[in-house]
C-alpha cells in the first residue's frame, strides 16, 4: 500500500464534493474550521451550491475533474470530502485510477465516500482515511475525541493503538490481523459485482450505516454473507446503526439478532458498538493499513 505523505501546518488542501450538494449556509464554516486546523483549504467548484445538478453536488463531468485535478495539482497536499450524500459511485468509470497512483495523496471522508475509498484502495493501492467531514460535522464545534482522531488523521499519528473507549462489546472472541477495509455498509453492497467490488480476502472488515430499517440492514448482510465477503474476512467491526429503526415494531429482529444469525456464524472475531461512522464522538480510521483486532480484550491497534 502506498501511504500518502502527512499534513502539516499550512499545507494547501482540496475542499471537494463527490456526492451531494453542500448547503450553501454550511459552506464558509466548513472554509472557516479547516483553516481552524491550520490548514489552507481550496475551494473546487463542486462546493458550490450554485453548481450542483439535481441531487448532486455538480453533474458527474465536474465531480471527477475536481477530484482528478485535486490529485494532479502538486501543490495540493491533501484531499478532504466536504460532505457525503449521494452520487460517488457515478464517478467511478470517469476516474483515471493509474494517473491518480502517480499522485498519492492524503485523502479523507466517509459515508457516500466509501465507494472512492473501495477504489482508491484497491485501485490505486492508496491508504486513505475514513474521518469526520467539514461541512457535516466539525463546520461547528465537536467533542475533543473526534478531533483528537481527526488531527491524528491528518497529521501522521493514526498508528498504533487506537482507543475506542467504554462502549465496545465483544461479540465474537478472538484476534486476527488484517489490512482494514469496509465503510458505509450500503456502499459496501453497491460495489458488488462491478470491477470497484469489495475484497474482503484476509482483511479486517469495518461496517457501519445510518436510515436504514433492520430490515435493509438484514438484506445487505445477507448480500454480503452469500458473496462470501464475511467467510473471506478476518474478522468484522461493526460501528454505529444511526436510525437504523424497525419497520415494524411487532414484527422485527434486533440488529444483535441479525448481527448473530447472519455474522457469527462465519467464525470471526466480532467487535460491535464501535464509535465510528455516522456518530458522534468518532473514530477515524485508516483504511488500507494493517490493523489488529483482539476481540476479547476489546482491542485495535494498527501495526503497519
Amino acid at each position: 500500500m502506498l501511504t500518502p505523505n502527512s499534513l502539516y501546518p499550512g499545507a494547501r488542501v482540496a475542499l471537494l464534493c463527490a456526492s451531494s450538494a453542500v448547503p450553501s449556509e454550511r459552506l464558509a464554516p466548513a472554509v472557516e474550521a479547516v483553516k481552524a486546523l491550520g490548514l489552507e483549504p481550496v475551494v473546487y467548484p463542486s462546493c458550490l451550491f450554485e453548481n450542483r445538478h439535481g441531487y448532486f453536488a455538480a453533474d458527474d463531468g465536474q465531480r471527477a475533474k475536481d477530484l482528478s485535478d485535486a490529485f494532479s495539482d502538486p501543490a495540493i497536499r491533501g484531499i478532504l470530502c466536504i460532505r457525503g450524500g449521494y452520487g460517488a459511485g457515478r464517478l467511478l468509470p470517469l476516474l483515471n485510477w493509474k494517473d491518480m497512483a502517480r499522485h498519492p495523496k492524503l485523502f479523507c471522508g466517509y459515508s457516500d465516500v466509501t465507494a472512492l475509498h473501495i477504489a482508491l484502495n484497491q485501485c490505486c493501492r492508496l491508504l486513505t482515511y475514513q474521518t469526520p467531514m467539514p461541512s457535516t460535522e466539525y463546520y461547528q464545534p465537536v467533542d475533543e475525541f473526534t478531533m483528537t482522531y481527526l488531527r491524528r488523521a491528518l497529521f501522521g499519528a493514526l498508528t498504533g493503538p487506537l482507543p475506542m473507549g467504554d462502549g465496545v462489546r465483544t461479540l465474537a472472541g478472538g484476534r486476527a490481523s488484517g489490512v482494514l477495509c469496509g465503510g458505509n455498509l450500503s456502499l459496501v453492497c453497491d460495489s458488488l459485482g462491478t470491477p470497484w467490488e469489495l475484497d474482503t480476502r484476509g482483511k479486517v472488515l469495518f461496517l457501519e450505516d445510518i436510515g436504514e430499517k433492520t430490515y435493509r440492514v438484514d438484506g445487505m448482510l445477507t448480500q454480503l454473507r452469500n458473496a462470501g465477503k464475511l467467510d473471506d474476512c478476518a474478522a468484522i467491526l461493526l460501528g454505529g446503526w444511526t436510525d437504523c429503526v424497525p419497520e415494524d415494531e411487532e414484527k422485527t429482529l434486533s440488529l444483535d439478532e441479525i448481527f448473530r444469525e447472519l455474522i457469527l456464524p462465519a467464525g470471526k472475531p466480532v467487535l460491535a458498538d464501535l464509535p465510528a461512522g455516522h456518530v458522534l464522538p468518532t473514530m477515524s480510521l485508516p483504511l488500507g493499513a494493517t490493523v489488529t483486532v483482539d476481540a476479547d480484550a476489546k482491542t485495535l491497534e494498527v501495526t503497519a
